[in-house]
């Protein structure tokens, strides 16, 4: 931004719909095998956006390409623990012909910003350096020190990001004691006197695994009992059809409990289907926060079709609710049976945190002052964040990336999904809660 923007008064609100644009249109497409773009461009935009405004934001780059940048806001109290802003600048590949505006333009159409990380989360970070940005312009350093964190590779599970600065340059995030990032603080609305706003304090941890059937090889014109196709793809079908057991956590009692309230009916979690039947799009994060889940995503066999294959495999997204991975291992392998070898490609654990404390007290206060119908309300993630690697130094995670959203829009469904889009308005509003909420943590 030019001096003469500067000088006319331009805030967080007038420049974040073109921030988010402008990250939107850096491909940072990760395929996890290091084939796409990489992150460095994306990162290198975040650098020169944050020494603008006088900071001194540095550039980690973990592997050729993919790279995270990392800068420190020295508050007005610096004995207080610090807090971490983090936000992932990679996204998931797009296919632009599946799209009405270019996944990659970042088009403004129909009030929304268009694009692959509209929501997941070029949003986010286009708001939290709008907010950074206005407040280093006119004075206003944070109430304590703010790190920022635009991290590579949370796509792929973060160890070319997050995981990587954890272990090699913990001195980053020393004094940091809590967190904010993705996919919390977005309205879900009961009705006009009353809109929830669901903060992520848990996610389900991560097994993805790859399962192999070792077979004896043949001819395919012959009898064969042995195999291996056969014999994977039975144990697939029955682990994709199977239903796990509902296991209610505190933060599912405590969500369900609010929304019971918000709904003016009891629920119970073991008969949600008409719950959920109610809740739109979000019906699907919820949903599989209810019990542990495994869905088959990969199958992999043979060369030829009439060779039959001495090996057969198979990949599955397995996630665990906080404190039920060795229930979670346990029902894979009697599902699964004694001839498929099961084997992690990445795991990594589960958290929960407790919805109580200052910063919570913070962001209801926020919310509150923007949207007086609000109720910050506490749910958890079916997927996984970046605050795993966080929690390894004993940072306490939430998700809150505030967005309201107009009722009808299926904002779970843009996670990853075709036409991602984020409001404008839903931008601005979060410019304005975010700013709130830094000078009430």
């Amino acid at each position: 931004m030019s001096e003469t923007d500067t000088a006319r008064g331009v805030t967080g609100e007038d420049e974040v719909v073109d921030l988010c644009r402008e990250l939107i249109q850096i491909d940072t497409s990760n395929y996890g095998d290091h084939s796409g773009p990489g992150e460095r461009k994306a990162a290198e935009y975040v650098a020169e956006k944050l020494a603008e405004v006088g900071l001194e934001p540095k550039i980690f780059e973990s592997h050729p390409g993919r790279a995270s940048t990392v800068a420190r806001i020295a508050g007005e109290d610096p004995s207080r623990p610090a807090l971490l802003i983090h936000g992932h600048t990679d996204v998931v590949p797009a296919n632009a012909d599946d799209w009405t505006h270019h996944p990659f333009s970042g088009e403004v159409a129909d009030g929304c910003v268009w694009g692959r990380g509209a929501v997941d989360m070029k949003d986010m970070d286009a708001m939290t350096l709008a907010v950074v940005r206005d407040r280093l312009r006119s004075g206003r350093r944070p109430p304590r020190d703010i790190v920022l964190a635009f991290l590579a590779d949370e796509e792929a599970g973060g160890k070319f990001g997050a995981r990587f600065l954890v272990d090699k340059h913990p001195d980053l995030f020393e004094g940091v004691t809590e967190a904010i990032s993705e996919v919390g603080g977005f309205s879900f609305t009961v009705s006009e006197q009353r809109r929830l706003y669901l903060i992520q304090t848990a996610e389900k941890g991560m097994h993805w695994m790859k399962l192999t059937v070792a077979g004896t090889a043949g001819h395919g014109s012959m009898i064969h009992r042995d195999n291996a196709i056969t014999e994977l793809s039975e144990a697939v079908a029955r682990l994709g059809r199977h239903k796990f057991p509902v296991r209610v956590t505190k933060t599912t009692r405590a969500f369900l409990d609010e929304l019971g309230d918000a709904l003016g009916t009891e629920l119970d979690p073991e008969n949600m289907e008409g719950t959920l039947a109610k809740l739109g799009g979000i019906a699907k994060l919820i949903g599989a926060t209810l019990s542990n889940t495994a869905n088959p995503t990969q199958l992999n066999a043979g060369y030829k079709v009439n060779v039959i294959p001495g090996e057969a495999t198979a990949h599955v997204d397995g996630r665990f609710l906080p404190g039920y991975e060795e229930e979670f291992l346990a029902d894979l392998d009697k599902i699964l049976g004694p001839n498929v070898r099961r084997e992690d490609v990445h795991a990594d654990k589960a958290v929960e945190t407790d919805f109580d404390g200052s910063l919570v007290a913070a962001m209801q206060s926020a919310l509150v002052a923007e949207d007086p119908a609000a109720k910050a309300i506490p749910y958890m993630l079916s997927g996984g964040t970046d605050a795993k690697s966080f929690d390894d130094l004993g940072i306490r995670g939430f998700g809150f990336a505030p967005l309201k959203l107009p009722p009808e829009l299926d904002f779970a469904g843009m996670f990853h999904g075709v036409d991602e889009r984020v409001p404008v308005d839903g931008l601005k509003f979060g410019v304005r809660v975010l700013d709130r909420f830094i000078e009430a943590s």
